[in-house]
C-alpha cells in the first residue's frame, strides 16, 4: 500500500515578536496561510523496521537531519510501530527560505503515516506531536489560515484571506532562522504590525486591507544583513505587486497581486534578480 501527501508552502502575512521567553524561544503573533507551491511525498510500508528517504533534490539531507525522517521516527516510537517506511520526497519548495518547507514535509509525513498505518490519530494530537519537531509543524498539519501564538504552536483558525495571486522570489542565499532570532532584540522593537487590523481585513475580505496590514518584524534583522532582500522588495513594488513582504526569517519575498494580467510582467522582471521565482495562488 502507498499513500500520497501534498506539503504546501506557507507565508506569513504578519509576524510579530512580543518578547523573549525564559526557555530561549520567543513569544510570537503570526498570521499564516498556505500557497499552491508544494512538495509531494509518497510513502510505502517496508517489512523491516527502518526508515528510508529518497529525493530527486541533491541538496537536502536524507538522514536524521531531515524533518520528515524525524517525523517518521517520532510517530514510530510514540505509537510503537514496528513496520518500516520508504518515503520519496519530491522537493519543489526552496530550502532555508522562510516558507516552512521542512515543517510542511514533517506535517505531511505525520498525516501520511497516520493513514498508512491506520493509527486513527486525531489532528489535534498530530499537532501536539508536530510541536515537538518545530514551531511551524502544528500549523502545517491542518493548513488553512491561522493566527499562531506562543512559539507558533497555539493556533486559532480564521477565515481564508481574499483570493489572489502570490509571486514568490528567493534570492540565491540561505538564511538561518535561529541566527535571525538570535540577533533580534525583542525589547527594542519600536513598531509592531497590527494583528487586529489584519484580522479585520481578512474578515471583511478586503484585499487592499490585507496588503496595508502586512508586517514582519524580522525584516529589521534580515534586511540589513542581506540587502538583496530589500532590493527584491523594491523591485516587486516597482513591477506592480500590491502588497510585498519577506516571509518568515527570509530570504524569500512574496508579493500579493489582485489581477492575473500583472503576473507575467512581475514574474519576468524578477527573473532578472534571481532564478527561483514562482507565481502561485493562495490555497483556498
Amino acid at each position: 500500500m502507498k499513500v500520497y501527501e501534498k506539503a504546501p508552502a506557507k507565508i506569513n502575512l504578519l509576524l510579530d515578536v512580543l518578547r523573549k521567553r525564559e526557555d530561549g524561544y520567543h513569544d510570537v503573533e503570526m498570521v499564516m496561510t498556505m500557497v499552491d507551491l508544494a512538495d509531494r511525498l509518497e510513502m510505502e510500508e517496508l517489512p523491516r523496521d527502518t526508515i528510508i528517504i529518497s529525493s530527486q533534490a541533491g541538496y537536502i539531507p536524507l538522514d536524521e537531519k531531515n524533518l520528515a525522517f524525524q517525523a517518521a521516527k517520532l510517530i514510530k516510537e510514540r505509537y510503537e510501530v514496528k513496520q518500516g517506511v520508504y518515503i520519496h520526497l519530491d522537493k519543489k519548495i526552496p530550502v532555508a527560505a522562510g516558507l516552512a518547507g521542512g515543517s510542511s514535509d514533517a506535517a505531511a509525513t505525520l498525516r501520511g503515516l497516520n493513514r498508512l498505518w491506520k493509527l486513527g490519530i486525531p489532528d489535534e494530537e498530530l499537532q501536539v506531536l508536530g510541536a515537538e519537531l518545530g514551531s511551524d509543524v502544528p500549523f502545517c498539519v491542518t493548513g488553512g489560515t491561522a493566527i499562531a501564538r506562543g512559539r507558533g504552536e497555539a493556533l486559532e483558525m480564521i477565515e481564508q484571506p481574499p483570493q489572489c495571486w502570490v509571486v514568490l522570489a528567493k534570492p540565491p542565499i540561505n538564511v538561518s532562522t535561529a541566527d535571525v532570532y538570535g540577533r533580534l532584540r525583542a525589547s527594542q522593537i519600536t513598531e509592531h504590525p497590527s494583528l487586529d487590523q489584519m484580522r479585520r481585513a481578512i474578515q471583511i475580505q478586503s484585499f487592499q486591507g490585507v496588503c496595508e496590514s502586512l508586517g514582519n518584524v524580522l525584516e529589521d534583522v534580515t534586511l540589513p544583513l542581506h540587502p538583496e532582500v530589500q532590493q527584491l522588495k523594491d523591485a516587486m513594488l516597482r513591477l506592480g505587486a500590491e502588497g510585498v513582504l519577506m516571509s518568515g526569517s527570509g530570504p524569500t519575498v512574496f508579493g500579493l497581486v489582485s489581477k492575473e494580467s500583472k503576473i507575467a510582467r512581475i514574474y519576468n522582471g524578477l527573473r532578472g534578480f534571481c532564478k527561483e521565482v514562482y507565481a502561485v495562488r493562495l490555497l483556498g
